[in-house]
Parts: C-alpha cells; sequence; structure tokens
C-alpha cells in the first residue's frame, strides 16, 4: 500500500470497485503542515444509492450471513492480519489526517487489529439459547442480522473507532456502508482493500467519503439502510436518532462527553496527577472520554494544581512524527478557533489561565493547528467552559468539600460518558462509582479501556452498547423459534 500524492485523487469502494468522482472532491490538510496531502472522491446521493443496492445484494445473497461462524470467523482474523501487516502505512494516514502523534497511531493501530482478532473468536463462539418452556414445546432464541447497516465514524480515532463498528457488525453477518468522517477518509479505504484482499465477498463492506450534510445525509435517510451506527458529536447525533425514529430503524449512538475526574484528598496524589494529563491531553483532548472537568478536594486543591500545572507546561508539542513528541496539533484550523474562543469565554467569566490557553510559538508551529496544554482554575460548575464540550487540550480545575457536594457538581451535565475517581478508600470508591451518572468509571486509573468491556454513555450521550460480546448483538436482531413437542401434531 502507498500514499496517493498531493495530486492523486484518492476513489471511493463501492462492492469491490474503486470508483472517481471529481466533483465536490475533499482536500484532506495535514494538522501539523498545512499541507495537502490529496483530494479524495466524494459520494453524492445517486452513489450512496448505488453503494446502498450493492450492500443489499450482497446481505441478501446470504454468501456472509450463511458462512459457517468459524469461516466467517477465519476471514476477520485476515483482515486483522493484514492490518498488522500495514501498520505503518495506515498509522501514517491517521497521522497526517488528524495529527495524532506517531506513537499513539502505532498503538491505535494495533487496537484496531486486535479488535478484529477478538470479534473474530466472538463470531465463531457465541451461541443463542435455549429458553425454559412453559408447555408442551421446545423454544430458543436465534439472532439475525439486519442486512445493511450504516456505520459514521469521527475524526478523532478513526482506526479504533471504525474498527469498534465494522468488526462487530461483520461478525453478525451484515453488510456495511461506512462513511468516514471527511476529516480522515484514508484509513477507511484502506482497511476497505484489506478487507477484499482478506477474502471479505465484495459488498460487504463499501467506503463513501463525504460531508454528513451529502454522504451522510442521502446514507441515513436510505430506505434500505436497516441500522445507523454513528460515533460523534451530539447535535449530529439527536438529528441522526430522529430519522431513525422516523424510519422506525434502530440507532447506536456514542455521543460527546464531559468527563467528571476526581481527586480526593487520601489519593496518590501523583499517580492522580499523572493519570489526569494522561485523560486530558493524550490525543490533544480530542477524545470524548477525556476528562475535562477536573474535580479537587479543597484539601490538597493547591498541592494538586502545582503538580499539574507543572506537568502540562513540561509536555513536549511538537510535529506529530518528530522523536519525542507527547502532543500534536489539534485535527484542524476551524477546531482550534473554536477551543480558543471557549478559553477566551472563560477569561471572560474570570477563569484564571495557570497553564497554556494560547499558541506555541515558534516557526515549526507556525503552519500548524497546535495549541498548549491548558489549564484552568477559578471557574464556577456553571461556567461556559466547564458546560460545553472543547474537545480539546483543556482541562477545567474545580474544587468541592464532601461527597454531597462532589456528586451534585458531577452530576450537573447533560453528559453523562465517562469519569475517574482517585480515592485510598475502596468504600467511597463504590459509593461514588455507583452514584456516578455516566456508562464508565475508572477507579485509581483513566482511559483505562478493553474491547472486552461493553462502552457508551448515560443521559445525553448516547444510546446502546459497543463493545464486548454485547457488541455483536447490537447489530442483530432476536428472533423466537418454538417447537411443538406434541406427538399429536405430527403426521401419523
Amino acid at each position: 500500500m502507498s500514499t496517493s500524492s498531493s495530486d492523486q485523487l484518492k476513489p471511493m469502494l463501492i462492492g469491490d470497485q474503486w470508483v472517481v468522482r471529481e466533483d465536490d472532491a475533499l482536500e484532506s490538510i495535514n494538522p501539523a503542515t498545512g499541507a495537502l496531502n490529496y483530494r479524495v472522491s466524494v459520494a453524492d446521493a445517486a452513489l450512496v444509492d448505488e453503494a446502498v443496492a450493492t450492500a443489499r445484494a450482497a446481505a441478501a445473497s446470504r454468501t456472509w450471513r450463511d458462512m459457517l461462524p468459524h469461516v466467517r470467523a477465519q476471514v476477520l482474523g485476515r483482515i486483522s492480519d493484514g492490518i498488522r501487516a500495514n501498520a505503518e502505512e495506515l498509522a501514517r494516514l491517521q497521522m497526517i489526517e488528524n495529527g495524532k502523534v506517531w506513537s499513539e497511531c502505532q498503538a491505535q493501530v494495533a487496537s484496531a487489529a486486535a479488535t478484529y482478532r477478538y470479534y473474530a473468536a466472538v463470531c465463531e463462539t457465541l451461541g443463542a439459547e435455549v429458553t425454559p418452556s412453559r408447555g408442551d414445546y421446545l423454544s430458543m432464541t436465534a439472532y439475525e442480522p439486519y442486512g445493511v447497516v450504516a456505520a459514521i465514524t469521527p475524526w478523532n480515532s478513526p482506526m479504533t473507532m471504525e474498527a469498534q463498528k465494522i468488526a462487530p457488525a461483520l461478525a453478525a453477518g451484515n453488510a456495511v456502508v461506512l462513511k468516514p468522517s471527511e476529516v480522515t477518509p484514508a484509513v477507511g479505504l484502506a482497511v476497505g482493500r484489506i478487507a477484499l484482499e482478506a477474502g471479505l465477498p465484495p459488498g460487504i463492506l463499501n467506503v463513501l467519503p463525504g460531508t454528513g450534510s451529502q454522504t451522510g445525509k442521502a446514507l441515513i435517510g436510505h430506505r434500505d439502510v436497516r441500522m445507523i451506527s454513528f460515533t460523534g458529536g451530539t447535535i449530529t447525533g439527536r438529528h441522526i436518532a430522529a430519522v431513525a425514529a422516523q424510519r422506525l430503524i434502530p440507532v447506536a449512538l456514542e455521543l460527546g462527553g464531559k468527563s467528571p475526574h476526581i481527586i480526593f484528598d487520601d489519593a496518590n496524589l501523583q499517580a492522580a496527577v499523572d493519570g489526569v494529563v494522561d485523560g486530558i491531553f493524550e490525543g490533544s483532548g480530542q477524545s470524548c472520554v477525556a476528562g475535562s472537568r477536573l474535580f479537587v478536594q479543597r484539601s490538597v486543591l493547591d498541592q494538586v494544581l502545582e503538580r499539574l500545572v507543572a506537568r502540562a507546561n513540561s509536555i513536549r508539542v511538537d510535529l506529530p512524527d518528530a522523536q519525542g513528541a507527547q502532543m500534536g496539533p489539534v485535527a484542524g484550523f476551524r477546531h482550534r478557533e473554536r477551543i480558543e474562543s471557549l478559553v477566551d469565554s472563560a477569561r471572560r467569566e474570570k477563569g484564571e489561565v495557570l497553564a497554556g490557553g494560547r499558541r506555541p510559538e515558534g516557526e515549526r508551529f507556525e503552519r500548524g493547528s497546535f495549541y498548549l496544554p491548558t489549564v484552568i482554575a477559578g471557574l464556577s460548575n456553571q461556567a461556559t467552559a466547564v458546560r460545553e464540550e472543547i474537545f480539546g487540550p483543556v482541562v477545567c480545575v474545580l474544587p468541592f468539600d464532601d461527597e454531597d457536594d462532589l456528586i451534585a457538581q458531577a452530576n450537573d451535565t447533560v453528559f453523562g460518558l465517562a469519569s475517574g475517581v482517585w480515592t485510598a478508600n475502596y468504600q467511597r470508591a463504590w459509593r461514588i462509582a455507583r452514584a456516578l451518572e455516566a456508562g464508565v468509571v475508572w477507579i485509581n486509573t483513566y482511559k483505562q479501556l478493553s474491547i472486552a468491556t461493553p462502552f457508551g454513555g448515560f443521559k445525553e450521550s448516547g444510546i446502546g452498547r459497543e463493545k464486548g460480546v454485547t457488541g455483536v448483538r447490537l447489530y442483530q436482531q432476536s428472533k423466537g423459534i418454538y417447537w411443538s413437542m406434541n406427538p399429536a401434531n405430527l403426521p401419523a
């Protein structure tokens, strides 16, 4: 595999055909340098219709869904092998499109390969149930694929996010039409090629780059799409949910977050600060689970702030492929402007910027969308920067006095995706974990993730659970089957 040069136009994948469309082509811009990576074909409504028809025909042929589970698992395993074999190229594609540092891109490629390997195992071993009968019959549950699944993914972690949708949807027997983010289309296209080379039947995975307003709109409204899986912003998620409700089809939504990260006075403060730094500054804070609201027990607030500011100021911000780079640019220039506007709102609302709060200086940063790790104190829980998802390297630090005060503040948000608690008291940890309105709670750690553990949000952070065995069931519908055991119902 090789990356197209800047004068080339990347095609889309429909069935086993690589389709080029010049009109409305997207420009992929490297956020670290401002340079053009390449241009990318965009699917209009007609091409969406063609892709969905291709996926529907592939699903209706039953070749994939009726393939013995262990044979289907072998294909998923070969996709995993293909990702590993092309790891360097895939990592580079993600790095030049969204600006993540090289080490993180490498780790995410490995995670994506492991996701396909995990769902190969689930595909081969997952069984159905024989249910308790209440009469002279045998009853059981069977699980059927929906048919055509639309998967719509974000730009912050395309390698892992796309694997977390495609692998279980394929394991469940569906055909998939993937619409990657317009910011990061190349990884999905590369994995589409790997899947064909691994023996996935043509049409079972189709990849359509494009914008949400054009490609995404046509896809979610298509009459033959029977299930939608979306990861992204809450506003877009609401719109997709409304379309799905009108069409009476299921939808899975993994949306935004404003995660509370909590430090009690009995915690290991150095370990806690290390966890906070990783939880907010890794990936330039562009993570739905980023611990962007830091609640610190008042008695240790000054100690935590001192350590946190020192760590934030020591983070090496650099070009993503620079040796030792710990944080690269944010994913785009407009996105940086939004981050800057929210930090400015914090200043207007009497917040004190203790670290960062600006672009880094120096010639190497001038052409990229860089922003420094930022620590803000002195805001109330009602401040704009505390309420809105910034999706950048910005943490707002707030004090609390006791458990009741903490829970009231931590849960005072429309979001409920993730949270973290640092304390030596296991009983307190349990109480707080149960009281927090969040789909994930980390205790004395943060951002530990496992493909084997279900993941999703409370409140406006989403609907449904990805990952784990339930990640396959998300893409299936159950069917009850009854067998009469009454001899009188059979021929004599």
